[in-house]
């Protein structure tokens, strides 16, 4: 299995570079051309198969709105500033389809849409006119609150007929850790569920990515209330994903998962 014609026969990293202020982990945030060249570097020579740039935090639980163009300047400055320095694909972390578009016009090579195409009715086409391996993120209204799983499996599925519809081939599923949160359960056992049986979304054949870095059901189940103290935590749930059968991790700290994915992986092949 590849995406973005990356192999996945082993569990790959997606080293995630945020150049928007109000994201929920300070730490991952550069708005310094030399850092962000610095940290994009040191994330490819350290492991990570791609680069993940998000201009604009997509938390559901912060004031996230910034004016469109604010976007596009910040995504294009970010993959503009990277791109020769790096040899992987890289990501843009966008509902709209108008970064989407100008981030692939200077380098960007893979749409990640937390909206699952169903956002901007745009974004589908914009994927399918530039042939973008896409991401696609569960997203929805939750209506059955006793089943994460199949709530999950439901979107995705909704997601993946709108980019066969387009033509959109290359795609990734993404179980949306962290975005779904009814009243009730509690998120944390939401994520957690769905965590516990990722497996499942093997039954779509294409490549799984899970972002759990730092994410706030850590902090939840582990009494961490600053995202700088959840990475043994994430390392955690991280190690579980991978036996789970996921194909890629989106993360913070590279160095820390590869280590864990690597270990886990290895582990998953005596699987029964």
């Amino acid at each position: 299995m590849k995406f973005a014609g990356v192999d996945l026969s082993e569990p790959r990293i997606m080293g995630v570079i945020n150049v928007s202020p109000e994201s929920f982990y300070k730490g991952s945030v550069r708005n310094d051309e030399d850092k962000l060249i610095e940290t994009a570097v040191k994330m490819v020579e350290e492991g990570a198969s791609f680069i993940d740039i998000g201009a604009k935090s997509t938390a559901p639980y912060l004031e996230t709105q910034i004016p469109i163009e604010e976007e596009i300047r910040r995504a294009v400055w970010a993959i503009e500033t990277i791109r020769e320095h790096v040899d992987v694909p890289i990501s843009i972390d966008t509902t709209s389809a108008r970064v989407a578009e100008e981030a692939l016009k200077v380098g960007a090579d893979i749409i990640n849409d937390v909206t699952g195409l169903k956002g901007d009715p745009g974004m589908a086409e914009i994927a399918a006119e530039y042939s973008a391996p896409t991401v696609v993120c569960a997203h929805g209204e939750v209506r059955n609150l006793s089943d994460p799983v199949h709530t999950v499996i439901d979107f995705l599925q909704e997601s993946l007929v709108i980019a066969e519809k387009h033509g959109v081939e290359d795609v990734a599923v993404d179980p949306a850790i962290g975005f779904l949160r009814p009243e009730w359960p509690p998120w944390y056992e939401w994520d957690s569920k769905v965590i516990a049986n990722l497996d499942v979304l093997k039954i779509f054949g294409k490549p799984i990515l899970v972002g759990i870095s730092r994410k706030s059901f850590i902090g939840a189940i582990t009494g961490r209330k600053d995202p700088a103290e959840r990475l043994p935590g994430s390392l955690s749930a991280t190690a579980i994903a991978v036996l789970k059968g996921t194909h890629i991790v989106r993360t913070h700290d590279v160095k820390e998962t590869l280590d864990a994915v690597k270990v886990a992986g290895f582990i998953r092949r005596f699987s029964p």
